[in-house]
């Protein structure tokens, strides 16, 4: 864990894929969204906190492929796996891992009985 990161570390840029923990601070709600989404990669993210509905609200606003809410581990074989940003594009798993490898055609058939 690393207590009192700055904002500009280069630890909140970067894709760290290890047992790290930075811990910052913020005063808002906006302010820690911002300082969530000011990255270039967006594998996973997690928020922890006694309100739901923020962590809901908050969920919606973080630009990741993967939240966390309340959990550190959400590895699960029926969820989609995949990042948004510089972290990834689609997902494995889940039913929209196969949607990457298909193509949806629609098929529009006259009734035979109408007039």
């Amino acid at each position: 864990m690393l207590k009192n990161v700055s904002a500009d570390a280069r630890i909140l840029k970067e894709e760290i894929f290890g047992p790290v923990a930075p811990i910052i601070t913020f005063k808002s709600e906006d302010e820690a969204i911002k300082l969530a989404n000011n990255t270039e990669y967006g594998l996973v993210a997690y928020v922890y906190t006694r309100d739901l509905n923020r962590g809901l609200r908050v969920s919606e606003k973080i630009e990741t492929g993967m939240l966390g809410l309340n959990a550190g581990v959400i590895s699960n074989a029926a969820a989609p796996f995949g990042g948004v940003k510089q972290s990834g594009l689609g997902r494995e798993g889940g039913f929209e891992g196969i949607e990457e490898y298909l193509t949806t055609q629609y098929v529009g058939i006259a009734d035979p009985y109408a007039d």
